[in-house]
Parts: C-alpha cells; sequence; structure tokens
C-alpha cells in the first residue's frame, strides 16, 4: 500500500511537471544592426535634376531587426527588391537584389563613415550593357534625405563611374 502511494505520488509530481519552451532567440540588436536603419521609411526618389519622382520605394526593418528589406517600384519600367543584412560571423553587410532581369545580384560591404558601401558584380550592368562590378554608397543627407550612389567598374575597381544616382526623399 505504501508503495502504491509513493508510485501516485511520483505519477502525479510527474505529470504536473511542464516542459517550458525555449525563449526566442534574442532580436538583432546593437549598433552593427543598426548601421543601416537610416534607409528606413516610405520614400519618393528622385534622380538628379529632376523635379517629378522617378519611383517610390519602401524600405522595412523586419524578422526581428535582423532584416531591412525594400521594395523599389518606378514609375517606368521593372520594379524590384533587395534583402539586406548583417552577418555577425563575417563583421559584414549583405544584400541580395531581384530585380526585372533573371537572377540574383549579390553584394557585400558594410559602413563606411555615417555612409553604407556595398559592392557586388552585376552583369550586364555597364553602361554599353557589359558585365561588371557596380558598388553603391548609400549616404545620410540634410533634412532626413538619403542618396544612393552607383558606381560601375569594368577594370575590376581600377576605374569607376556613375551609373545612376538618386534622392530618396521621405513620403508626407
Amino acid at each position: 500500500m505504501i508503495a502504491n502511494m509513493i508510485a501516485l505520488l511520483i505519477a502525479q509530481a510527474s505529470s504536473s511537471t511542464t516542459v517550458q519552451p525555449a525563449p526566442p532567440p534574442a532580436p538583432c540588436e546593437g549598433p552593427e544592426f543598426a548601421a543601416f536603419d537610416f534607409w528606413v521609411g516610405e520614400w519618393k526618389v528622385y534622380a538628379p535634376g529632376r523635379e517629378a519622382p522617378i519611383a517610390n520605394s519602401l524600405i522595412e526593418k523586419l524578422y526581428a531587426g535582423c532584416a531591412i528589406r525594400e521594395n523599389w517600384v518606378p514609375l517606368r519600367g521593372g520594379g524590384g527588391g533587395s534583402l539586406s543584412a548583417f552577418d555577425p560571423k563575417t563583421g559584414r553587410w549583405h544584400q541580395t537584389w531581384i530585380g526585372g532581369g533573371p537572377g540574383p545580384v549579390f553584394f557585400d560591404g558594410g559602413p563606411a563613415g555615417n555612409a553604407m558601401v556595398l559592392t557586388g558584380w552585376w552583369p550586364g550592368s555597364g553602361p554599353n550593357g557589359e558585365d561588371g562590378w557596380t558598388r553603391m554608397t548609400y549616404s545620410p543627407l540634410d533634412g532626413g534625405a538619403v542618396r544612393q550612389h552607383g558606381e560601375f567598374s569594368a577594370d575590376h575597381g581600377l576605374s569607376w563611374v556613375t551609373s545612376f544616382d538618386f534622392t530618396y526623399r521621405r513620403k508626407e
């Protein structure tokens, strides 16, 4: 009888023990994860010398603060988007761009002063359709705007020419 009572108490104790789920992973916080936050927002995008916008762009910080997603919507032509994230293993930022052409384009880089600089091999992106390197520098401007300056190199970075130059202005 005592053995039965002990068995019953053990059974009750083990049935009342609940397994706690593992805590969620820590969100991506800290200055290295916030280095590109100046680009987050809802924007109208302008080309140099143009009074009217050429595109709209929605830049969101998502996935517990671990990624920045861009949705690029030009007023003419095909759109695209990118996903950017800081990799704590390498200490580098990575961006994958998917646009109207086949295949992704991969960029890599990080902060340079108050700007973000990302570089990648972009087939067909040269002024005459040639393959080469594209370097994008994102810089915060006075008044809350952001400049995205794209440069192209066909000689592995020995020389660069401007391929695009956009100013992002926050939508009201």
